[in-house]
């Protein structure tokens, strides 16, 4: 009986205050973000184009706007506790899909995806790790309402994280095939050129993939690795299920347009793996306190607020991009220059 009541009461103190969202909430959030991808697909990939950087700023600042009104209608609706929870996570989410976007990159260049036609795979790709993010997240939340520990085992394997990128910001990034792209190229027969935006096409009366379904299972393979360090760190913000998979949604329909902004700009900001890696290793942090907390190990005033992590995840970013670029800069200047013919 006293094993039971311990095993009830541990439940209880992981069922975290969330907020309470009726079906309706949830259809209505879920269509609007259709509708966005609708629109984005009519708008931009109606007529396959190289994308300029006017256009893809004008689509960036449009999706921080959308994800910045929503956050306000959580404001007004909900409670401002809840409000910057979902700030925090986003702002945690679209920093690392920043990281994120060297990688699809050097996907891009590694299967010669003409330029046109980037834009297609982009959404493809991230349209697929939605939907794998979801079954993430609904079986994190599910896990974190049963189970104390479980914050145990995040906040850990973010740390462990941070130690690797840490460890690791000095080697060079080079795109080797996962698994599962080996595993299509085995399995199905793949054409070497391209067929437009077709990923599947008929030769001599046999069905033949093209490196267009390749890339994209690529891209979505890969965003789906991503996810394995950004749902816990997002649990260790906030384990609201409705406020997780928003700031994800709104972090990944910004990530294509930010692709075409950013372009070269992302090897510029080469202290961007330093700082994402303080702060997934204060979020872990801020999970062992939490769950040190529910087991009564240490005082209550020993608590990280939502105040302090945002305060600190959005200073950790300016720091670091600020310094990133004084020393591109820098070694830009220090750069001979070129000699005249």
């Amino acid at each position: 009986m006293g094993a039971r009541m311990m095993a009830a009461q541990q439940a209880q103190a992981a069922a975290v205050d969330t907020l309470h969202v009726p079906w309706w909430i949830w259809a209505a959030t879920l269509g609007g973000l259709a509708l966005l991808l609708l629109i984005d697909l009519v708008i931009v990939d109606r007529k396959p184009h190289e994308v300029t950087t006017g256009e893809a700023a004008r689509w960036v600042i449009f999706y921080i706007a959308c994800a910045i009104a929503f956050g306000i209608g959580v404001w007004i609706f909900g409670d401002q506790h809840f409000a910057i929870e979902y700030f925090t996570g986003y702002i945690t989410e679209y920093s690392l899909s920043v990281d994120n976007l060297f990688i699809f990159m050097v996907i891009m260049s590694s299967f010669a995806v003409p330029t046109i036609h980037q834009h297609r795979v982009l959404l493809i790709g991230i349209l697929l790790a939605l939907v794998m993010r979801g079954a993430f997240i609904a079986v994190g939340a599910a896990l974190i309402e049963r189970f104390v520990w479980v914050f145990f085992v995040f906040g850990a394997f973010l740390i462990w994280t941070a130690i690797g990128m840490i460890r690791n910001k000095d080697e060079d990034e080079e795109y080797k095939e996962n698994v599962v792209v080996r595993w299509v190229r085995k399995v199905f027969p793949v054409t070497e050129e391209y067929h437009e935006t077709k990923s599947i096409v008929k030769i001599d009366g046999k069905r033949w993939l093209t490196p267009m379904f390749v890339v994209i299972v690529a891209i979505g393979s890969a965003d789906l690795l991503f996810a394995v360090d950004s749902i816990p760190a997002i649990f260790g913000i906030t384990q609201d299920p409705f406020l997780v998979f928003a700031a994800n949604a709104f972090a990944l329909m910004g990530l294509r347009q930010l692709y075409f902004l950013l372009g070269g700009l992302v090897d510029k900001l080469v202290y961007l793996n330093v700082g994402l890696s303080i702060i997934l290793g204060f979020i872990g942090i801020k999970l062992v306190i939490h769950a040190l907390h529910e087991y009564h190990a240490v005082p209550e005033w020993l608590e990280i607020n939502n105040w302090m992590s945002l305060g600190v995840i959005i200073g950790v970013l300016a720091i670091t991009t600020i310094a990133s670029l004084a020393k591109s800069r820098k070694d830009e200047a220090a750069q001979p220059a070129p000699e005249k013919s």
